[in-house]
């Protein structure tokens, strides 16, 4: 439980605010790009980031939705620099048209923080064939990443500024398939799971960043790519499973995070100058953790990638 729990070696625990983990820091010479930021901890992330002065694009689904969190943040936020972007990750097209977009405008890249997420839904294939969490928490993101690499590479090579790429996956990561990824049963229905499906998809973020980061620095890219769990949070990402949507809505004040404490994790590890250079890890409660033995296999990963990029294609 977050309040029992003690500060780890980066002086922040489960306590900790993103606020909190961010105080000092100056983040106006960064740009963000914040996917999932019309609610929750995407939401939250992308307030405190530009309350440290960076510019934030917002990614959202919904953008009558995502213009009135920008609205709230600038009232809260008077100096905020910050925008919305229609961007559906659970759609390629989507994908491709807000990346294609966004590098037209010519805008420096710093920051990718890979947010938007479903949870636990009935089984459901995208508008690409693609089972709809798979679709969206792993598949929509890794092309995200890949169409925005160019312009976050020539960032940090013009700014002389490290890039971050941070995927926000979930403790869940562990309990996914016993096989792990089930690359040759993506759709498959009779043996469908929601909550391991969900726990795949996490595993899937863990595994792009960790590969990613392999590939980023085997390129000598001065990018880093690192994942995380938020810790349990009581936000709208239950609204698909009634049982735990139940025990949230009874204990979640009591026993979970609030998405000032969700989104600590997130802002530190984009932020924090003590994660300079650090590539290939896996945070919660703003320190390093340790994943599952899964998504530590190199070849999985690998696979994995070969795998995502033929559904891309």
């Amino acid at each position: 439980m977050w309040f029992l729990s003690k500060k780890g070696a980066s002086g922040f625990s489960a306590n900790s605010t993103a606020e909190e983990v961010t105080q000092g820091i100056d983040g106006s010479a960064l740009t963000a790009i914040v996917t999932g930021a019309s609610s929750g901890i995407g939401a939250e992330t992308a307030r405190v980031l530009a309350l440290r002065g960076v510019h934030v694009i917002m990614g959202v689904r919904n953008i009558s939705a995502g213009k009135q969190v920008k609205e709230a943040i600038i009232r809260d936020v008077p100096q905020a620099k910050i925008d919305a972007m229609e961007l559906d990750l659970s759609s390629l097209a989507s994908v491709r048209n807000f990346a294609s977009t966004y590098n037209s405008f010519g805008l420096p890249l710093n920051l990718l923080i890979n947010n938007a997420g479903i949870m636990a839904t009935p089984f459901t294939l995208s508008k690409d064939k693609i089972e709809l969490q798979f679709a969206t928490n792993h598949v929509g993101h890794f092309l995200l990443t890949n169409l925005l690499l160019k312009t976050m590479k020539r960032t940090a090579s013009q700014s002389r500024k490290e890039g971050r790429i941070v995927n926000v996956s979930s403790r869940r990561h562990k309990f996914s398939y016993h096989e792990g990824i089930r690359l040759d049963k993506i759709n498959d229905q009779l043996g469908y799971n929601g909550l391991s499906a969900y726990g795949q998809s996490k595993l899937a973020n863990v595994l792009h960043a960790n590969e990613l980061a392999r590939r980023l620095k085997e390129g000598g890219v001065e990018i880093t790519a690192n994942s995380l769990h938020p810790g349990a949070i009581a936000t709208d990402l239950f609204r698909q499973h009634s049982i735990i949507s139940g025990i949230v809505n009874i204990l979640g004040k009591h026993v979970m995070k609030n998405v000032q404490q969700g989104a600590a994790t997130t802002c530190y590890v984009a932020l924090h100058p003590d994660v300079k250079g650090v590539s290939g890890k896996y945070y919660s409660d703003c320190n390093i953790a340790e994943t599952s033995p899964q998504a530590k296999d190199t070849e999985l990963a690998k696979k994995l990638w070969d795998f995502t990029m033929s559904l891309v294609d």
